[in-house]
């Protein structure tokens, strides 16, 4: 089997791996493969050099025609409801941290979220950081780790602004590493003055190579949160 890259732009080659040949034609393994209109989308996430803005444009065209599958439990003002039974292999994560005082420092965690700093971690960024918050809108999260490049996307689902809160509930879509559903949210309390940044997902591997390395995949998750905190966190101070 060939192996070789040719295209820049091609999905990473060891994906290539798990496909075997039936009269000279690629074949997907059945055991091994989505079938169906996104299975393109499935083994396009994963790649061994950084997108290019012809392919981040490409696949947040091929996103916008996808629909997000991840199973209801989650909403954007409650949370993970209490009675709800989660499928099987997802999990539940949940950070909250105090971010800073004061109306000034909910307006400038308020102007973060709108740049998606958030997700400005030095290995991860958001890929179209002029995408508003808005329902609807695809997000194209573009992250490097272990040497291999993801761009990952997701729809916006609901929003919320108001003087107290502010924030977005997305799911993934299929081209994402992970079926999942989560929500980014500020809180102001006025009585206490106190600004929070609160973090919620359920979440399982969606990609085959997240499932393999699934303590990998666990641990990218919580530095993820750990770091999202920290940067909201940063910008509030530098205002």
């Amino acid at each position: 089997m060939n192996l070789r890259q040719t295209n820049p732009d091609a999905p990473c080659p060891v994906l290539a791996t798990f496909f075997w040949r039936k009269g000279g034609k690629p074949q997907p393994s059945s055991r091994l493969f989505i079938r169906g209109p996104d299975q393109l989308a499935y083994w396009s996430v994963f790649r061994l050099t950084q997108p290019t803005a012809a392919v981040i444009e490409r696949n947040l065209a091929a996103a916008s025609r996808l629909s997000s599958n991840t199973p209801a439990g989650l909403s954007l003002p409650n949370g993970l409801d209490p009675s709800a039974r989660l499928p099987f292999g997802f999990v539940h994560n949940h950070s909250r941290s105090c971010i800073g005082h004061g109306e000034a420092a909910f307006a400038a965690a308020r102007q973060a979220f709108r740049k998606w700093a958030m997700f400005d971690l030095g290995w991860a960024r958001i890929a179209n950081p002029t995408a508003p918050i808005e329902p609807g809108q695809i997000i194209a999260m573009e992250a490097q780790t272990l040497g291999l490049w993801t761009l990952n996307l997701s729809r916006i689902m609901e929003t919320i602004d108001t003087a107290s809160t502010f924030g977005f509930l997305y799911a993934t879509t299929p081209m994402h590493v992970e079926q999942s559903a989560e929500r980014f949210v500020l809180e102001f309390d006025a009585t206490t003055g106190e600004v929070h940044y609160l973090l919620e997902a359920i979440s399982r591997p969606r990609h085959l190579l997240a499932r393999l390395g699934l303590p990998i995949s666990r641990h990218f998750q919580h530095q993820f949160a750990r770091e999202s905190h920290r940067r909201i966190r940063q910008e509030v101070l530098a205002q």
